[in-house]
């Protein structure tokens, strides 16, 4: 389960950003998370969860997750498409001259202090 060694590295950015802005707890976090960027979502929070308790910082934070769809380009027909429905071939001109766009991405977006 590598969701708690992301959970690990959250929490040390966490722990940065508050070093560099003098925050002592941050109350929320909102995690960007691709579609297909192989984390699930429900492992995170549970190891988030868990992994907060050990550090004063974040043990009263939230974490939110919002889904960034996947989407993937044909080079072919120049159509975007959801990737998760067709994969890696275009619905449009059945190419598989294709590339994804977007959706494995893993982004801290927004933190939330008290």
């Amino acid at each position: 389960m590598h969701e708690l060694g992301v959970v690990f590295k959250v929490i040390d950015n966490l722990k940065e950003v508050a070093e560099e802005n003098s925050i002592d707890k941050i109350s929320r976090v909102t995690i960007g998370l691709g579609e297909v960027s192989t984390v699930i979502p429900e492992y995170l929070q549970d190891c988030f969860k868990w992994a907060k308790r050990k550090s004063p910082l974040v043990e009263e934070c939230e974490l939110e997750i919002e889904t960034i769809p996947a989407v993937t380009y044909c080079e072919d027909c120049g159509e975007t498409y959801p990737t998760v429905s067709f994969a890696k071939i275009c619905p449009r001109c059945h190419s598989e001259n294709t590339y994804l766009i977007q959706g494995n991405e893993f982004v801290i977006k927004e933190i939330e202090v008290p």
